[in-house]
Order: structure tokens, then sequence, then C-alpha cells
């Protein structure tokens, strides 16, 4: 067989293979656009972002620092499709590459659309657009609050509507960055500083027309929540009448521009006195009408209402007539009352209690005498009775008839009583009972009949 020729290779590790391959990547593609449709979204406590772009085909891991993704407008989600700009890397450890992101925005809309969306969505979800926590404009507000900026158009235009309006309500202006660095933290706190002081009625936060990078303050989360918490109503009126920020969700009431959100808070003065006159001219006409009916009706009732002299004559005679009826009355009453006192007391004085009790006295001592001669008559009966029971029963007596000599024999230990000489023994022990104490004997000899028995 040829002899294969020995070649000199060289044997890469692990390591040193991926090493050449992240050197060769990184060298290759410092850095690239791609663009493809975000899944597996995951955000860890560290803070950076962990996705997997994705077309028709093919994927790859991407990965977005905490440093760069902080900066973004909008949050990322499963589903979204996106661009961005990044650089190719190895990760050693698992032979792995990845695309670290160092831009990303969606794709064909705007992040500051997006971020606008995402938020006007999180806030609709929390109610902070419901109208049951929408306060309700005073009428006539005593002063206004302004949120704006003091170097812009709009002060001079809110100021210019509510002087034409009404003059003489004044105005306090909070100024405040409405757009740029700092413009957020500006608008919340001017809005805290007028619900803390509680020197307004109503709130106006205003500026004029922008793109939506200008009018991003008002978009941003921190105005919105401020916006929404004020206890003070505020007219939200920021851009121009087509433009919508998140502000204008939250506010109480939301003007297409400022001047509008003046004529929303200061009525027309004018307006007002010609509608107070309308009311007072109403007023009066309506009150001489009723006066003017009431004085008809009066004069009505004062044709028909007699003389009160000739009524109190017709009410005194027929007030005497009811007290003459009222007395006759009372008489008949009297006189049968007292016909019928009289009837009673002769029917009591004939049955007299007295003459009743004397008679039951009589009975009650007759009969006392028959029941106690009865009861000696019943008691001397028993007495005889009970002699001759006492009599019958001294005859009948065992120990009487032991006392006139006879005794009692029974055999021991059975205490048999012996009738019959021929129901004991020889030599069997008898007792014999007597009329005091008793005996104990032997049996030696028995008879019957006068005869011995052996």
């Amino acid at each position: 067989m040829p002899k294969t020729p020995q070649v000199l290779a060289h044997i890469y590790t692990v390591s040193e293979l991926n090493h050449k391959i992240k050197a060769i990547l990184e060298h290759n593609f410092p850095f690239i656009w791609i663009t493809g449709e975000i899944s597996n979204f995951r955000m860890p406590a560290s803070g950076h972002f962990y996705l997997t772009l994705k077309d028709e085909t093919s994927q790859i891991q991407t990965v977005m620092f905490r440093g760069q993704n902080q900066h973004l407008k909008f949050v990322p989600e499963d589903g979204m499709s996106v661009t961005g700009l990044g650089r190719i890397s190895v990760f050693e450890p698992r032979g792995s590459y990845q695309v670290i992101l160092e831009y990303l925005e969606p794709k064909g809309v705007g992040a500051l659309q997006v971020a606008f969306e995402q938020l006007k969505k999180k806030l609709d979800n929390e109610g902070l657009f419901d109208d049951q926590y929408k306060k309700p404009l005073p009428f006539l507000p005593e002063k206004i609050g302004l949120i704006t900026s003091p170097t812009g158009a709009v002060v001079h235009d809110i100021l210019h509507v509510v002087k034409r309006r009404f003059p003489g309500i004044p105005l306090d202006i909070a100024p405040v960055r409405v757009q740029g660095d700092g413009a957020i933290a500006d608008i919340v706190a001017a809005v805290e500083l007028l619900n803390r002081l509680r020197s307004v009625d109503v709130v106006i936060l205003a500026r004029g027309g922008g793109s939506l990078e200008d009018l991003q303050a008002f978009n941003s989360e921190a105005v919105a929540r401020a916006v929404f918490a004020s206890e003070i109503p505020i007219i939200s009126a920021v851009g121009h009448e087509t433009d919508y920020t998140i502000s204008d969700f939250t506010a109480d009431m939301r003007a297409p521009t400022p001047s509008a959100a003046a004529e929303l808070v200061v009525p027309i003065k004018g307006e007002l006195y010609r509608k107070i006159n309308e009311s007072k001219y109403l007023i009066i006409l309506n009150l001489q009408r009723y006066i003017k009916n009431y004085r008809s009706q009066i004069g009505s009732l004062r044709e028909r209402l007699a003389d009160p002299k000739k009524k109190l004559s017709d009410h005194r005679l027929k007030l005497d007539e009811e007290v003459g009826r009222l007395i006759r009355a009372l008489m008949n009453q009297i006189h049968m009352r007292r016909e019928r006192l009289a009837w009673r007391s002769d029917k009591l004085s004939y049955n007299n209690p007295s003459y009743y009790v004397t008679k039951l006295k009589e009975k009650l001592y007759r009969t006392s005498a028959l029941l106690q001669q009865s009861i000696r008559s019943c008691v001397s009966e028993r007495q005889a009775r009970l002699r001759e029971v006492n009599a019958k029963l001294d005859s009948l007596n065992p120990t009487a008839i032991l006392a006139r000599g006879f005794s009692i024999t029974r055999t021991l230990p059975e205490t048999t009583i012996v009738r019959d000489s021929a129901a004991v023994s020889l030599g069997q022990a008898l007792e014999i009972v007597l009329a005091r104490g008793s005996l104990t004997c032997d049996v030696k000899e028995k008879f019957k009949n006068g005869k011995k028995i052996i």
C-alpha cells in the first residue's frame, strides 16, 4: 500500500477555536444593521434585554445591555418588528455567537409613537382615563393657574383671551420648560406646587404646537400621573387641534388650543351681564304676574265674604239654641238617674244583708250541734267496736294461751313445731317455749294414746 504523506497540522483546543472565530467575526463585522421580529424577550434583574430576532427561515440571539437600553423610548415586545445597530460577538464559554445591540427602533413606526401607544394603553388599563375621575370646572374662577413657558406666545394668547372675555381675573403663572431636558421635572413640580398652595381654582397646562419629539414631556408617565393626581381641575391645551398627548387623556378636560382653554375657563363678562339682566327682567315680570293674580284672587274672595257682624249674630243665636238644648238634655239625664237611684235604694233595703246573716248564724249553730252529736255517737260506736276486737285478739293471742300453762315444742336446730310424737326421734333435742322463757331437753321416751312407743 502507498504510504500517506505526513502533514504537520495544528490541533486547536476548544478555547483556541472559539477565540479565533470571535476575532474573525468581530473583525469582519464590526457594526451591522439587522432587522427581524422579536421573540423570547426577557429582562432579568440585571436590567439587560435578551431577545431573539427571527425571520421566515432563521433566527439569531441578541442582547442589549442596560447602559444602552435605558435610552430607548419604548419597551420591546414579542412579535414587534424592529431594526437595530450592533456588533457580532462570540460568547466563548458556550461557543455561541450573538449580536450585541447599541441602538434599536421599531420598524416602520417611530420609537416615540410606539412609546406613546404603550403608555396610553398602560394608563388606560389602570383607569386613569375614566370619566368618573374627571373633576368639573368652576363656573367663574377667582384665580387661574397657568403652567407653560414664560417666553412663548402661549402666555400672551391666554392673557389676551382672559382680558377680552372677563377683565380683572388674576392669573398665577408657573414658568416651566416645555421641552428638552428638565421639562418633565419642571411640569411635575409646577403641578404639585399649585396643589400645595391652593391659591387657584383651575389650572391650564399649555404649550404651542410641535413635533412628537417636542411634545415628549407631555407624553411622559410622570406628567400624566401628576395631572391625574391633581386636586385642582386641570385643562390640557398642548399643541394644535390635531395633536393629542397623554396629559390630554388624564386631564379633567382637553382643549384643542391654549386660546380655546382660556375660553373654556373664563366666561364672557358682557354675556354674563346680559344673562343676569334677562334673568332679572324675567324674575320681575313673573313677580308682577304673581302679584296681579293674587290681587285678583283677593278681590274675588272679598266680594264673596259676608259681613262679619251678621255672621257673629247668626252664630250667637245658634249657640244659644244649642246651649238650651244641652241644658234640657242634661236635666233629663239627671232626673232619670235620680229615679234609678231611688229604685235601687229600695231594692237594696229589701235585700238587707244583716237579715240573711242572722239566718245563716242560726243555721250554723244547728248544724254545729248536729255535727257534735254525730261525732260523739260515732266515737262511742267505734270504741265499743274496738273493745270487741281487742277481746277477740286476746282470745287468739298465743301468749295468752301460754300464760294459761300451755307450751310450744320445737325441734332443734330446725325449730319445727312438734304436733305428733312420731315426728321426733329418741335423743333428739327439743325447745319448749313457755309463757316466760324456754327449756331445752332431749327425748327419753315417746308415748301415744298412753302407750309407749319404742
